[in-house]
Parts: structure tokens; C-alpha cells; sequence
């Protein structure tokens, strides 16, 4: 048995699992929540089927990190008998601008890189740093790796992430395409190449969510995505509002007299599916109303599929076609409707689906949709992040 534990730190919460690597089984999950806040809470489930529930302080992150590894040695519902069974750990990390192109096992010069990365993600690059000082405060003889989440766009040509502003933009400023969900792309498009047994496949990943991106590659590495320099740019999602015409906010600005702080909340906040619905960000709940009649929650899933549509369209075009789709993360994988919506009408690039069984395949398994004459596979693919944090981590620090 070979245990990587696998951490994802926000700014006030600690998501955690422990995967034995040899047989890539989860032993055990869990949650840390509202840490430096009053009330914070522990959830922990084991593969045993033990669950705890406990209201515990934790007035910072290597506490909540303490609390995980008291729990994982538990003489009574505990997974690991201590703390040496653990062997490796890996942080997701949002942002590695433009030095990082891989994970990387931590050192101090990786931890100096990632705090250079804040302004460019300055809400989860200072909670990532937080988990990973913690784990290192507790376990500091365990080695620590770094798997970041824009290292999956690192390949796309220069063509392909820049902005056509001023060149000193990103010379000076780092402004450019980094894309996100890179580590669920790179695991479903691995799936994905597997499946068609092909290591050089022209595959489209459509990461459906609350948020949503949609990226493309080619043998592997990354072509183009869809989010840019934030995970604002790219498709409606659940509360952001995705591409709009630029000079859309400065209008807005001067007619509402809001401030940029407050337009940059209107951006991410207040608009998507939910400003568009005026009902929720809740795919569920857009159904639910687009069935009772509700117009604007019906425009919403329109306005969605569109956009993905638009995505598969443009990258289809730019690697001069496309060997196979495949939907992922909570509403790709669940939604039959919004994959619906995005399937119907690509016959032109030789996508032929059956749609019904796409309404009665079952969830949580990878399933294709295409019929055996489609020219391009249609694949339903559950992602895993936290398994591809524990690959590389068992790959580099073991």
C-alpha cells in the first residue's frame, strides 16, 4: 500500500483524500471547513464506511491539517495505523504562470514561484501557499508536490494565448491565455486516448460545470482552451458571464456608477446562467423551470449549448478536425439534456449520436454516445482530479 494524500486548501477550507497509488483506491475523503472562522467543522468518510461530523477549532490551515491526520490514524475509525503509512503529498496549486509547464516536487524556490504567481491568482494562490506551509509545518520530512492547474495550456502556441493588445501587455504583465480545469482536461483527454487507443487523436474536452471550459489537443497536449488570463473568459457559466464585448463594463460603469470591484462581482457573481434565468445557477433547478414554462430559464440552457457548441465549431476548425468529444465534470456527465443540446447538429463534422441513449445511459461510468458509423467519438468521461494529483505525485516524489 502506497498512500499519497492529496490537498486542495481554499482561503477558508481544506478538501482533502488519501489514495493508495498501487491500486488508485480513495481510503479516505474529506473537508475542512470555515478554518480562522468561528464553528469550523471536520467531515471525514472512509472506504470502511466510517463518517465523523465534528465541530472542532481551527484557527489555520496546519491546524486543519493536524485535525485530517489525528482522524486518518484513529484507533477506531481511522484508515492508516500513522503517520509514516503516508508517503507523498500533493497541492493543487491554481496558478504556475508561465514557469511551471508540469508538476514539480516542492522546494523553496517553487514556493517563491508560486507566491510571484498571486497577482495572477490572488484567491487561490495565497490559500494554496497556506496548505502547503501547513502540511509542511506538520509533516515536514514527507515530500510535497506542486500540480498546477494552468500547466495543461503551457503547450499552446504563442499564436493561440495571446491577446491582440499591446505587446508590452504581456511582456511586462503576463497578460495572456492560461486557461484552468487544466488538470481535469489532461486527465479525461489521457481517458479519452485510451479508450480510442491512440496516442495522437484530435480530442475536444468539454469540463461542464458550475464553472465551464472547453479546451482541444492533439496527441496529448494542450492545442487551445477557452478560459483565459482569469476563469471569467470562455462560456456562460453558472454565475460568470464568459466573452462579452470589452467595452460592455466601462459602459456599465459609467450608466450604474459601479466601481471596477463591484463590476468584477457583477462579472463573476451575478451573471451567467443565474442573471440570465433570474432563477439559479443550478442546472437542476433551470430545467425544472424551463419545463414549467419560465422563458428565461429555458434561454439560459440555449445560451450554454450554444456557446460550447461555438467552441467545438472554432477548435474542430483550427486542428483541421476532430477524432472525438468528450463531456465531463457535474453537468457534462450528468445533464442528458445540455448534451443534447450541444450534440444536435454537428453531423456536418461527421457527429452521429444516439440521442437515445444518451437520455438512459447510466452515470458516473464512461460511456460513449456515438454510434459505430460516427466519423468522430462522442465519450461521457467522470472526471478525477484528485487522481491525477496523486499520479504525479506517486510519479515524482516516490
Amino acid at each position: 500500500m502506497t498512500n499519497v494524500l492529496v490537498i486542495n486548501a481554499g482561503s477558508s477550507s481544506l478538501k482533502y483524500q488519501l489514495i493508495d497509488v498501487d491500486t488508485e483506491t480513495v481510503i479516505a475523503k474529506g473537508l475542512c471547513e470555515r478554518i480562522g472562522i468561528a464553528n469550523s467543522v471536520l467531515n471525514y468518510k472512509s472506504n470502511k464506511g466510517d463518517k465523523l461530523e465534528k465541530q472542532v477549532d481551527m484557527r489555520t490551515h496546519e491546524d486543519a491539517i493536524a485535525m485530517v491526520l489525528e482522524v486518518l490514524v484513529d484507533k477506531d475509525i481511522g484508515v492508516i495505523s500513522d503517520m509514516s503509512s503516508i508517503r507523498a503529498v500533493g497541492h493543487r496549486v491554481l496558478h504556475g504562470g508561465e514557469k511551471y509547464s508540469a508538476s514539480v516536487v516542492i522546494n523553496d524556490k517553487v514556493l517563491e514561484a508560486i507566491e510571484e504567481c498571486i497577482p495572477l491568482g490572488p484567491l487561490h494562490n495565497p490559500a494554496n501557499l497556506m496548505g502547503i506551509r501547513g502540511c509542511m509545518a506538520v509533516m515536514p520530512d514527507v515530500p510535497m508536490v506542486a500540480v498546477f492547474d494552468t500547466a495543461w495550456g503551457q503547450s499552446m502556441a504563442k499564436k493561440a494565448f495571446l491577446y491582440a493588445l499591446p505587446y508590452e501587455a504581456y511582456e511586462k504583465y503576463g497578460v495572456r491565455r492560461y486557461g484552468f480545469h487544466g488538470t481535469s482536461h489532461r486527465y479525461v483527454t489521457g481517458k479519452c486516448l485510451e479508450l480510442m487507443n491512440s496516442k495522437t487523436a484530435r480530442v475536444i474536452t468539454c469540463h461542464l460545470g458550475n464553472g465551464s471550459s472547453v479546451s482541444c489537443s492533439e496527441a496529448g497536449k494542450c492545442v487551445d482552451t477557452s478560459m483565459g488570463l482569469t476563469p471569467l473568459e470562455g462560456l456562460p457559466m453558472g454565475t460568470r458571464c464568459g466573452v462579452i464585448d470589452p467595452a460592455i463594463i466601462p459602459y456599465l460603469m459609467s450608466r450604474t456608477g459601479m466601481n471596477a470591484k463591484e463590476m468584477d462581482t457583477y462579472m463573476n457573481k451575478k451573471s451567467g446562467m443565474l442573471g440570465i434565468s433570474g432563477v439559479s445557477s443550478d442546472y437542476r433547478d433551470l430545467w425544472k423551470a424551463a419545463d414549467e414554462g419560465n422563458e428565461r430559464a429555458k434561454l439560459a440552457l440555449d445560451m450554454f449549448a450554444l456557446a460550447v457548441k461555438k467552441y467545438i465549431g472554432s477548435y474542430a476548425a483550427e486542428m483541421n478536425g476532430v477524432d472525438a468529444i468528450v463531456f465531463t465534470a457535474g453537468v457534462g456527465e450528468n445533464d442528458r439534456g445540455v448534451r443534447e443540446l450541444v450534440l444536435e447538429g454537428l453531423e456536418y463534422l461527421g457527429v452521429k449520436v444516439d440521442f437515445e441513449y444518451n437520455k438512459n445511459c447510466p452515470r458516473g461510468e464512461e460511456v460513449e454516445l456515438s454510434t459505430p458509423n460516427s466519423k468522430v467519438k462522442v465519450f461521457v468521461i467522470p472526471t478525477d482530479e484528485e487522481m491525477a494529483i496523486a499520479r504525479d505525485t506517486a510519479e515524482l516524489a516516490l
